[in-house]
């Protein structure tokens, strides 16, 4: 049994091709520009049963073609890697691609079992800098540093994500540390651009909450084409997703 937020069909921002997008509820970091609070909780979410969740992909494989599939994402879906467990298995029976989205800050036997079926790794690192990382989610980034360590290790294929807010995740020197760590990675297929955006924060306010980053601005089209050209020296390749 899964603890389920919500579905996207047809996404195409979540890995390759068309994908069946489930979002679990639960999330260990608190990020200040989370576009989606309301996943945040343990509590609340639909429990739903593996099932009905290969039903929903098998329905929908014919779309998916040769580079689709399905991306499990969240809230922070390794919270729930004992329950994934026994899905990811049916979705191979069934043939079909396997993503996972996640901040790589849980690393235990499940996630580890988990991690054998997964075709794809959207690791997010939400800043290299530990101390900007701690201000941004209020935790350290050396647990997905070493789950970035793991992937590699054992030849799981990753992209990386990176979400740019002006003022908080732009610092030049901070992107290019990130390259430098990451360059030699051979199992990193590129790296994705995330623009930061307030979509999310009428959310904020439905539940009550304050939004912490109200007054930072979106970011322009020439940060963004800074920061994919400060990158592009280090990965095959960068995208401004």
């Amino acid at each position: 049994m899964l603890n389920v937020h919500s579905y996207e069909s047809m996404g195409t921002f979540d890995g390759p091709g068309l994908r069946l997008v489930v979002f679990l509820q639960g999330c260990n970091f608190n990020c200040l520009y989370c576009a989606n609070p309301d996943t945040i909780t343990l509590k609340g979410g639909t429990p739903t049963e593996i099932e009905e969740i290969v039903r929903m992909a098998v329905s929908q494989k014919s779309f998916f073609g040769k580079k689709g599939g399905v991306t499990i994402s969240g809230g922070e879906p390794t919270l729930q890697a004992k329950a994934l467990i026994p899905l990811f298995k049916k979705l191979k029976e069934e043939n079909i691609n396997i993503c996972i989205d996640s901040n790589g800050s849980v690393f235990n036997n499940d996630v580890a079992e988990l991690l054998k079926y997964v075709d794809l790794v959207l690791l997010d690192v939400k800043h290299f800098n530990d101390e900007w990382h701690r201000k941004i989610t209020n935790h350290e980034n050396n647990r997905t540093l070493k789950m970035a360590q793991y992937l590699r290790d054992n030849g799981i294929k990753m992209w990386l994500r990176y979400v740019l807010v002006p003022g908080y995740s732009d610092q030049e020197e901070h992107i290019k540390a990130l390259g430098e760590h990451f360059k030699d990675f051979t199992n990193v297929e590129r790296l994705e651009i995330l623009p930061y955006h307030t979509l999310g924060k009428h959310k904020y306010e439905h539940l009550n909450m304050k939004y912490q980053l109200d007054g930072v601005p979106e970011n322009t089209p020439e940060q963004l084409k800074r920061a994919k050209s400060i990158l592009e020296p280090y990965f095959k390749l960068v995208v401004v997703n």
